[in-house]
């Protein structure tokens, strides 16, 4: 019975030990001399587009493109598209927008068989949108995207545990750019109609953590839609900016 209490106590700090192992990653490492970290080749991955798709009103199909990671048969994916219990399919597609995880589009002209990649950056897109009322409204066609674009938390690859961000382009994926600063987490974004204007916000890691909480500082922008340039423009509608 003498051990009994003994017996608690290495319970206990097995149980704190366990729980420290399960302690959440950091969204960012940081690094005095930081480096361009690529990820590392899977030789289980086969990379794959699923089929075109049109979006009402405009000229080009796209395709998404990504890796499905296979095991003995079965994979690790997002979708619904299935063969012999394996699924192929990378992204969703609902009318205006492309959700999923996939690396990259191809575009196409409906009346071309050429196909165009929107990039050869090394990203992880998890959503692409259409401005279909600003098109319908403006005869502009812009595509804005929500995707990873570095390793922040460098562990080896692109996923949602790394910084999210912001993008824009042309429907055709021309004049792909960031509007979200480097180590800025989007939180959210939307669509003004009245000004044509795209506000967006983000936090960043001010207390440098490696984690967003509410130490840290959130900035509010907007982009106007219909300018050459799409400049990002910060507003403070925190402070006292007048009537």
């Amino acid at each position: 019975m003498r051990k009994f209490p003994i017996y608690i106590l290495a319970v206990a700090l097995a149980c704190l030990a366990s729980c420290e192992e399960k302690k959440e990653t950091p969204k960012v490492i940081y690094d005095t001399k930081p480096e361009k970290v690529t990820a590392k080749a899977d030789s289980s991955q086969i990379k794959i587009a699923d089929l075109p798709i049109h979006m009402e009103g405009t000229k080009y199909l796209i395709h998404a493109i990504g890796d499905v990671r296979i095991y003995d048969g079965n994979t690790k994916t997002y979708g619904t598209s299935k063969t012999n219990s394996v699924s192929y399919a990378i992204s969703n597609y609902n009318r205006f927008e492309l959700t999923g995880y996939f690396e990259n589009l191809k575009f196409q002209h409906i009346d071309s068989t050429a196909l165009k990649p929107l990039t050869d950056k090394k990203i992880q897109m998890q959503t692409v949108t259409f401005l279909n009322t600003i098109s319908d409204k403006t005869k502009k066609q812009i595509l804005v995207y929500s995707l990873v674009d570095m390793d922040t938390n460098k562990d080896g690859k692109l996923d949602a545990n790394d910084i999210k961000c912001l993008y824009i382009s042309e429907f055709n994926g021309k004049h792909f750019h960031k509007l979200s600063e480097d180590y800025q987490e989007l939180i959210d974004w939307n669509i003004v109609e009245a000004q044509n204007r795209l506000y967006y916000r983000t936090i960043e890691d001010i207390n440098k953590n490696g984690a967003f909480d509410k130490d840290d500082l959130v900035h509010y922008y907007y982009v106007e839609l219909l300018s050459p340039d799409w400049k990002t423009e910060k507003y403070d509608p925190i402070g006292n900016n007048g009537a």
